[in-house]
Formats: C-alpha cells, sequence, structure tokens
C-alpha cells in the first residue's frame, strides 16, 4: 500500500451509537467511523493501493485493515459500503425498468455470468443508477455485521452535488479528484447534464477529458465554472493546466458542518463518505 493515512481516537463504551462507513475500489480502501451521539467521527483510514488489486484481493486488505483496528470486535448501530467501480449505467427514472438491469450495462461494461447487478434510485431527481457492487464485500460485510446497507459511489456523488447551494441556471462542471482518477458532473439549471469517471496518468490526460466533455456538451470554456476538489489544491499542475484552458477554475470545498471531526485530518475522509453521514 502507498499513501496510507489513519487517524484514531479511543471509540470503545459507546459502539452501539456508531455508525461504519467503508469505501471499496479496486485502486484503493477508506471508512470512517462516526459516533451519532457526539455527533464526531472518532475514527477514520484511508489507504491507495500502489496497483490495481482484484475483488478478492481487496477483500484481504479489507480483512487485515479491519483487524488491526479491532473493527471486526466493535458493534455497530448502522453499517454502509460504498462500491467505488467503473461498472454503472445512469437511466432516467422514466425509462427504466427492473428486469432489464444488464440491457444497461452490457454496451458499456462486461458482464459476467454471476455478475450481481443492483440498483440506486436518485429519486428527487428521476435518476436511476444501475451498478454492479463487488459482492464478495457485500458477503464478507454481511458475514460480520449482519444486514447492511450499500450505494454506488456515483449515487453520492450526484445527489450530494445537486443539492449543493452553488447551482444555479450557469453550467458548473464539478471534478473529484483522486490518485489516477477523475469523476466529472456536470450540472446547469440545477439538473445533472452528466455524470463519468475516468483513469488518468498525466496532467495531459486529465485536461483531455475535461475539454473532451465540454466540447461533446457544446460548454463554453469561457463561460462554464470548472470546480476541482479531492485530492487537489490550488497550484498544483492540474490546476494549472486546467486554468490555462478554462477561464473559472477554481477549489470546490466540500462542507459538512453537523458533524465535526475531533482529532481527524479532513483530507483523510473522503467526499462520498462526508456526504452519507
Amino acid at each position: 500500500m502507498i499513501d496510507e493515512k489513519i487517524n484514531t481516537i479511543d471509540v470503545k463504551g459507546t459502539e452501539n451509537f456508531h455508525k461504519l462507513s467503508i469505501q471499496v475500489s479496486l485502486n484503493g480502501l477508506s471508512f470512517c467511523v462516526l459516533d451519532t451521539i457526539a455527533n464526531s467521527i472518532v475514527l477514520s483510514h484511508s489507504a491507495v493501493f500502489d496497483k490495481q488489486l482484484t475483488p478478492l484481493e481487496v477483500q484481504k486488505e479489507l480483512q487485515a485493515l479491519f483487524e488491526k483496528h479491532d473493527i471486526v470486535q466493535r458493534q455497530f448501530s448502522e453499517v454502509l459500503v460504498i462500491h467505488k467501480n467503473e461498472f454503472f449505467n445512469l437511466v432516467p427514472k422514466a425509462l427504466f425498468d427492473a428486469d432489464e438491469l444488464p440491457n444497461y450495462l452490457k454496451f458499456n461494461t462486461k458482464l459476467l455470468t454471476n455478475d450481481h447487478i443492483v440498483f440506486d434510485e436518485i429519486s428527487s431527481y428521476d435518476i436511476v443508477n444501475v451498478y454492479v457492487p463487488f459482492t464478495n464485500i457485500n458477503n464478507y460485510i454481511f458475514d460480520l455485521f449482519g444486514e447492511f446497507e450499500f450505494q454506488h459511489t456515483a449515487t453520492i456523488m450526484i445527489h450530494s452535488l445537486l443539492n449543493s447551494k452553488l447551482n444555479g441556471k450557469k453550467p458548473v462542471c464539478y471534478i473529484h479528484v483522486t490518485t489516477n482518477e477523475m469523476a466529472i458532473t456536470v450540472i446547469s439549471h440545477k439538473k445533472l447534464i452528466v455524470y463519468n469517471s475516468y483513469n488518468f496518468n498525466t496532467k495531459e490526460d486529465f485536461i483531455y477529458y475535461v475539454l473532451f466533455t465540454l466540447e461533446q456538451l457544446r460548454l463554453d470554456t469561457e463561460n462554464t465554472a470548472l470546480k476541482l476538489f479531492g485530492a487537489i489544491e490550488e497550484g498544483d499542475e492540474i490546476y494549472d493546466i486546467c486554468y490555462k484552458y478554462v477561464k473559472h477554475v477554481s477549489i470546490f470545498i466540500p462542507s459538512n458542518p453537523t458533524y465535526p471531526m475531533l482529532n481527524i485530518d479532513r483530507e483523510s475522509i473522503d467526499f462520498t463518505m462526508l456526504s452519507t453521514l
């Protein structure tokens, strides 16, 4: 593993009032524990793998992580698993049929016969996210904690950004940046225009996907606001190349004032995880 961050304080004694949120991808893991009585995040961890793993390898990393932090021995009032992968597709609710799930994915995802396809409803916006979760991770979590909830990261990202007070009539292009991954969300007139994710290796790859998205949507680089957040700061090479080609570039700082983080580095907790608390 590389790029590992761990933050902890004593969380024993009130486990029955703790919520566990876990985000899983082939490129990394993260989790946090929320004390629902004190409204505080009391434990968090994030790690990025130095190479893409298989789902079974990810499960082994998660198991080792839980054992290291004594997660298995704790009791939680709520457990949420967030699946972060590219095996998803967004469908307008008016066109959605629960009996046709494979057909929504077969053109952009290589499906296996044993793939379990599920969906999340973004009900307030009439959008359905059809996706393939990491079934082995779900089974592992069920064996540990029993009943739990799970969602796809795109569901959480879209819902959170659509609810942002910054949205107005003008188009806004949000880009969530993690190590070698970017998720682009374009919103205009408080409606979702597009959501997609890409892998990138260089800053040139990054700006290519940005400009390609804007071009396909016929959005002007002079008038479209570009808001970057996640693993990026003003002055980074990615920020600078975006500023070279797009006029209005800024760092977007999501906030979740409802749950203050005691002794926790905000950067160690992913935006999608914060948005579920």
